[in-house]
This record gives structure tokens, sequence and C-alpha cells, in this order.
């Protein structure tokens, strides 16, 4: 019963993920699930839903094509669909009732794709793992699978030109809200001379994301985009850096760019410049790793104060640093929390936190939803505002 959560809330699953990094990009997302969870993550996860269209579909898995394994019928509906929509692929994503009965999505997808003619992808979630895993899927799927191929590296990708093209990846209002902090990462991107090739996967097409193997470089803002970030990598040769532009991290990360471009390095420079502060952790973060330790960053920059990271999420340990801690479960997050003086995260963890501690509220749109959306602020346009109210 270790994971039981019976006093915080838990985060947005692993199909709302895949549902929201694939939202604005004209595919086809069915989930295999009984009729519910589509209104579950549109009401609560999906600011966009009501100004944005998206074919984003529900199987209306039964209990008799459960128990009797009716997949004909799913992949019947999915391509009759599919030809009279015409998307530009298609995406199944599984529940936990699907992975009990033992679906293979890769099949099915595979059989849709015969059907329609149209690119089709089976991702394995099962509403078991968090947003981040499902993210982590699908962005990997779209390297993979319609990144376009460069036909003449050595003129495309190498050719001189004014500015270095960076893709951002792992963009998504899980982590990022609809606050227009996607946008201050472009204009902070465009304002440092660089030129933004796509964006994974808010403000950008299908069409850009194709194009996304000319970039000189991948800005990875996110943990849901690591994954793609190494496969365009392994295709392209792409070097990619890890960070969110908060605070001071803008300038380090715009560094970080043009070397990883030049040198074809991959750089993760969040957790070095925190190392040279030693003092005794004051500040705890809570949150998605990648966010939290720029964020860590930031305000170890501007508080010369120690900070330490709880991430809850999927994530590599290696990405942490050494006060930093993986905590998954909230019987494990609350021992880290006793000697801490100031507490930075999402409302609904406060319950758990001590009564002397400062808790500063920093709302997070994959774990309390909709609740708090107009108080996530805008970190990346303006951290000043945070530091100087609350710390």
């Amino acid at each position: 019963m270790k994971q039981t959560a019976s006093i915080i809330s838990t985060y947005s699953a692993d199909i709302f993920g895949v549902c929201s990094a694939l939202f604005e990009l004209g595919g086809m997302i069915v989930m295999h699930d009984p009729s519910g969870c589509n209104s579950t993550y549109t009401t609560h996860d999906e600011p966009r839903w009501y100004d944005m269209d998206s074919m984003l579909y529900i199987s209306g898995l039964t209990e008799i094509d459960a128990i009797m394994g009716n997949d004909a019928k799913l992949v019947h509906d999915v391509a009759e669909t599919a030809l009279e929509q015409q998307p530009a692929f298609i995406v199944l994503a599984g529940s936990p009732i699907p992975m009990m009965v033992g679906t293979d999505f890769p099949a099915l997808a595979a059989l849709i794709e015969q059907k329609t003619h149209i690119p089709s992808i089976g991702l394995p979630t099962n509403s078991m793992h968090s947003y981040v895993r499902g993210i982590s899927l699908a962005f990997e799927a779209l390297a993979k699978r319609l990144v376009n191929p460069i036909p003449t590296p050595s003129l495309e990708k190498h050719a001189k030109h004014a500015s270095t093209r960076v893709n951002i990846i792992g963009l998504t209002p899980l982590d990022f809200s609809s606050n227009g902090s996607d946008a201050s990462i472009r204009q902070w991107l465009t304002s440092e001379g660089f030129v933004i090739n796509s964006t994974w996967a808010m403000g950008s097409g299908l069409e850009d994301i194709r194009h996304a193997g000319t970039a000189d470089v991948n800005l990875v803002v996110t943990y849901g985009g690591l994954a793609a970030a190494r496969m365009l990598q392994q295709r392209f040769q792409t070097p990619y850096v890890i960070g969110t532009p908060i605070g001071s991290m803008q300038k380090i990360l715009g560094n970080a760019l043009l070397q990883a471009a030049a040198t074809g390095e991959c750089i993760s420079p969040c957790t070095a410049s925190r190392s040279k502060n030693t003092n005794i952790p004051k500040i705890t973060i809570i949150g998605e790793s990648v966010c939290s330790i720029s964020l860590a960053a930031a305000v170890t920059s501007a508080t010369n104060t120690g900070v330490q990271v709880l991430c809850p999420l999927e994530t590599e340990p290696k990405l942490l640093g050494p006060a930093d801690h993986l905590a998954q479960d909230e019987t494990d997050i609350i021992p880290y929390l006793q000697r801490a003086e100031i507490i930075i995260a999402d409302p609904m963890y406060e319950p758990i936190c001590p009564q002397n501690a400062h808790f500063v509220r920093l709302p997070h749109e994959g774990f309390s939803g909709r609740l708090y959306r107009k108080e996530i602020p805008d970190l990346i346009k303006d951290f000043t505002i945070f530091k100087d109210k609350e710390l």
C-alpha cells in the first residue's frame, strides 16, 4: 500500500501525457478505454480544449469486448473514422483494462495502417505511470516515425546560416500551462539570436516538426522531451541541451546551446551551476525534474541559498544534484520536508508540509489541473517577481 496517496493528489496519467503532447499536430488520438477518461482529461488537464480543435477520441471499450478480446471492432472503428477524418497520423494509447488483458497496441496500429495507409502508432500507456512517461513516448515516436530524413546532410544541415537553429522539445501545458510561458521561451531564444526550427509541441504544426532534423541543436525543457532529443541525435547527430530558461539559467543555456551546436556535445548545465554552493539546503522544490533543477539553479544564483529538489515523477537520477532526491510516493516525500525552511510546490502539497515551514505556492497543471491555473506564473518572462515576493 506504499503507493497509496491518502492526503495529496496524483499526477496526470501517461495516457493524458500522450494527448497533451500531440494535441496540436493534426493527428487522431484514440484512448482505448471505457467512456469517461476523455472528459477527465479535457476538463482538468487540457486548457486548449475550448479554443482549439483536436481529433481526440475514446474507444468506448465495453466489458464484453475486454473479456472476449474483440480487437477487430477497435480496428474497424478507428480505420473507418480515420478514412473519414483523414488525420495526419493515428495514435492508439492504452489504459488499465487493455493492460490487464494484454492488448498489443503496436500490432493493432500496424493493422490500422494497412487499412488506412495513414502512419499509425501504438503506445503502451496504462495510466499506472505519470504524464511524463506519456509525453516521452509520444515525442520519441514522432522523432522516430514522422521527422523527415535529410536527403543531403552536407548541404542542408551544415550549410552556412546566420543563426543557430533550435528545436524546443518537451513543451506542453501539463508543465507550462497556458499562461504564455511557451511564447516567452520562443521570445527569449529569438532575442538571443537563435532561429526557432520547431516547438514540440505548442505553437508548431506537424510540418515544422517534420523538418526538425535540420536543426543545429535541441533544447530539452522538460524530461518528457529527452527521449525524442536522443532519437534525433541518433538519426541526425543533433546535440541537445537540457534545461528550462528561468532566471540566471537563460544566460547559461544560451551559451550552452552555442557550445553544443559548435562541438556536437550534449550538455546538462543545471546541476553544475549549483555545485559551487555548499550551503545546507534551506529551500525545497517539489516538481518535474528539468523544470525544478532549473528553478533551483536560478534560486541558488539569486539568493546564494542551498536548494534541494524532490522529484516525484519519472526521471534519470543523473540529472539531479547531490542534495536532490527521487521521492515518488507520499510516504517518501514527507521525511525530506521536515528540515525545510521554505517549500516551493503546488498548493496541494501544503497539507503534508510542516506548519513552521514557509510554503510558496507554485501551482502545476499536471498535478492540480485547472484548480489554481490562474495563479501559475510565467517564470521565463519574469522570475524576479516570484523571487522578490516569496523568497
